[in-house]
């Protein structure tokens, strides 16, 4: 085997098959990844939880003796005898009174707060300590409680009076057990009228009590706990110091407020929390490698069984590929016997496989599909003959309905003719298929929707195409049914094709024959069929006509007249030129009603109808002097579309829309002849106007009524016709021109402003300066001293 063969062989299937079990084994893989870091996500997050969870239970367990501590400092502070010693300016042997009750107070105070270990007011004004039970100096209150040697007198009484306000600190304490050491919560009372310092509250707990919590939560994790306060001070750890151990302790106490719940340092992991009490600040320090020990666990388990999944999935990828690939080997060997040419340049066997396989079903489906085209084309040509009476086929009818499965139920048949009115828009919606496909498109769906009616109603129904229109021979139900049934159920079936057609967007025209028996009658059912579509031009499109509906007696014939008469005709021609569209449009709807609202008016008829109602109206055009004039030159072809409409409606919109253009024509024509007539009286009028207004300026009863009244005209008319030709109205231009006049007199003459304003027709002073002003801007005053 050469080099090309084996590049060749990369498309076999064992190849294909080889990549995709590789393929699905990665998926296990990538999934066992995807587990193995959501485990190791969600066992971080059980040990977070549960290390936040033991941190929270000590923050818990010192929270509750932090508030005990806070509750006994509000309630000192707030003590009334405390208040009235500090505060008030009584008597001294009233204020040692004083102290002695309230220090026997605080006896109750201590029994109340059994785990409070110690705690003291320092008293400024006095330089004492308040007990429970006595009054001590401030050395001999440090002596007793303070002075273990780690602190001496000077750093207590800084550490008291120079801590902040609500302050955690550490102090040493003799009776404290072990280190001899107590957080203590101390508290500055407020200062007095003098601003000098009260006294100070201090609440003290024996360390021991903190640590057993500690305890019990570093011998549960392995870890380490630290209590700081607000400024980060360490009040307990049992963080030992060792290498490594400081950066960790100097890492927690440099976090701040905004420190988070958790974060690495390190080899360890440590964990944040806030007091919900008080301004105290918890962490937890665990060893990573304690940290870790459950995910390192995790991890190892996961690879292993990774590469067990592995090399167990080679193993049986091999054994199954062999065995699958044998019995496609041999079907390959059988289709290459008789495909030899493929043998060589095909190398992927499933695709060799289809290939022969759709070539095969490609060339059964040719067939049978050209049996059907021939067996669709010979029984629409058998209907097609039928239809139109040619009975002289070389094989019997009764033979050919039974070789084109069409059955005969009975010897009734009825035509139903179904002609298509908006094929060109239909085609437009269907592009990239030419016209015959689109033909045969819509054919198919037309044959299948009415065949289908057909037999809901019990008969057998046959669609072939025949002269542009397709026909449906119906052949009638066997059943005992009235001429009315038989007539109702063809209405119905051409009712509701109509309707479900509608929604495919086809309008179509249905024509129905009458019911006939025997093959002979078909030909005679479908040319009643023809005459009732030929109908179509009189009753209008889209409908559905029956032969029983256009059948008239002679003597019908003769009643139902013409009726057009010279009268009418010149009646409408007066009104198209006088230009009175409305009424010629009701007048030309008026005439066509009364010769079409009768059951059926002859084909003939009603074309020589249209044909004179064309006629009248190139008369009425002919008539305005104008026969070569704008409307027929912009209509050049409007006789070739109205003789190209299939329907008598379409013909009166087309004439509809020529009146109404013909009409315009007309009262433009007339307009023209008036208005140079018009425009010359109103030019003559407007002057009259102005004359009559520069001459009479100075009557002050002159306005708008009055000068109507003199040309016999209402006022408010007049003056509209006046503000047309000059572009202002009469008022303003007899304010204007009484202004222009008493502007003159004042340039002229030394008169008063009063005197002007009756000159030019003003009896009010006030009125002639306001008009003044609106027309000139300023006061007839500045405009003289100006000129």
């Amino acid at each position: 085997m050469n080099i090309r063969s084996i590049w060749q062989k990369r498309k076999s299937i064992i190849v294909t098959w080889l990549i995709s079990y590789c393929a699905v084994l990665f998926v296990p893989i990538l999934i066992s990844l995807i587990v193995y870091s959501q485990s190791s996500a969600a066992l971080r997050s059980e040990i977070h939880r549960a290390n936040d969870s033991l941190l929270k239970q000590v923050g818990y367990t010192i929270d509750n003796q932090v508030d005990q501590m806070k509750r006994l400092t509000m309630e000192l502070t707030w003590n009334a005898r405390l208040q009235t010693l500090m505060y008030s300016n009584r008597s001294e042997a009233d204020v040692q009174f004083d102290a002695y009750q309230l220090v026997k107070e605080f006896q109750t105070y201590q029994s109340s707060y059994a785990s409070i270990d110690e705690f003291y007011v320092t008293w400024e004004r006095e330089h004492a300590v308040l007990r429970s039970g006595n009054v001590r100096d401030m050395k001999t209150a440090f002596a007793t409680l303070h002075e273990t040697g780690q602190m001496n007198y000077d750093g207590w009484v800084k550490a008291i009076e120079g801590s902040e306000h609500n302050q955690f600190t550490v102090l040493p304490h003799t009776d404290a057990r072990l280190t001899q050491t107590a957080i203590a919560y101390i508290t500055h009372l407020p200062k007095d009228l003098n601003s000098r310092k009260a006294g100070t509250v201090v609440v003290m707990t024996d360390l021991a009590r903190f640590q057993d919590a500690i305890e019990n939560i570093s011998g549960y994790s392995g870890g380490y706990v630290l209590i700081l306060n607000r400024n980060n001070e360490v009040l307990l750890s049992n963080l030992p110091k060792k290498q490594g151990e400081e950066a960790v302790l100097q890492k927690v106490m440099s976090g701040g407020k905004e420190m988070p719940t958790s974060m690495k340092s390190g080899d360890s992991e440590i964990f944040y929390l806030q007091s919900s009490v008080s301004d105290l600040k918890y962490a937890l320090v665990i060893p990573s490698s304690i940290y870790w020990q459950k995910a390192e666990y995790v991890r190892k388990l996961t690879l292993v069984s990774i590469l067990i999944s592995v090399m167990g999935a080679g193993v049986l990828t091999w054994f199954f590929m062999r065995r699958n690939y044998s019995p496609i080997q041999k079907l390959v060997q059988s289709l290459s016997d008789k495909n030899t040419t493929d043998e060589h340049t095909e190398w992927n066997e499933l695709s060799f496989i289809q290939r022969a396989i759709s070539r095969t079903r490609s060339e059964k489906d040719n067939i049978a599909m050209q049996l059907q085209m021939h067996h669709n084309v010979l029984r629409s040509n058998m209907l097609s003959r039928l239809l139109k009476g040619r009975l002289d086929s070389p094989i019997p009818y009764e033979e050919a309905f039974k070789t084109y499965r069409m059955e005969q139920i009975s010897e009734d048949y009825a035509v139903i003719l179904f002609v298509i009115e908006n094929d060109e828009s239909l085609y437009e919606k269907l592009p990239g298929i030419d016209d015959n496909d689109r033909r045969r498109f819509l054919q198919f769906i037309i044959s299948n929707v009415v065949e289908e009616l057909a037999g809901r109603y019990k008969h057998a129904g046959y669609v072939a195409e025949v002269d542009d229109m397709m026909v449906c021979l119906v052949n009638l139900s066997a059943e005992d049914k009235g001429d009315g049934d038989y007539k109702k159920d063809l209405h119905e079936i051409a009712t509701e094709a109509q309707r479900f057609l509608k929604r495919y967007d086809m309008d179509l025209t249905v024509a129905i024959g009458g019911k006939h028996s025997l093959l002979p009658g078909i030909a005679a059912a479908y040319n009643e069929a023809v005459d009732a579509m030929e109908y179509k031009m009189v009753l209008g499109k889209k409908g559905i006509i029956t032969y029983d509906e256009i059948r008239t007696m002679p003597s019908e014939d003769v009643q139902f007249g013409y009726y057009y008469p010279l009268q009418a005709e010149q009646q409408l021609i007066n009104l198209i030129k006088v230009g009175d569209f409305e009424q010629a449009s009701d007048f030309m709807n008026e005439i066509t009603e009364r010769n079409f609202h009768k059951p059926v008016m002859s084909l003939t008829l009603a074309k020589c109808f249209m044909f004179n109602l064309v006629g009248t109206m190139v008369k009425a055009i002919n008539e305005l002097g104008n026969g070569e004039g704008s409307v027929l030159n912009d209509n050049p072809k409007w006789m070739d579309s109205i003789l190209a409409c299939d329907t008598v409606q379409e013909m009166q919109q087309e004439l509809h829309s020529l009146l109404k253009d013909v009409c315009a024509f007309a009262s433009t024509r007339l307009e023209s002849n008036v208005t140079h007539e018009r425009a010359e009286s109103l030019r003559d009028l407007t002057a009259r106007v102005a004359g009559y207004i520069e001459e009479n300026f100075s009557d002050s009863n002159m306005n708008v009524n009055t000068i109507g009244e003199y040309f016999d005209l209402k006022g408010s008319y007049l003056s509209k016709l006046f503000k047309t030709q000059t572009g202002e109205g009469m008022l303003d231009y007899l304010h204007k021109y009484r202004i222009q006049q008493a502007k003159r007199r004042m340039t002229e003459n030394q008169e008063s402003v009063n005197e002007v304003s009756k000159a030019v027709g003003y009896n009010d002073a006030a009125t002639f300066i306001r008009v003044f002003k609106k027309y000139e801007g300023i006061t007839p005053g500045k405009y003289k001293e100006m000129n």
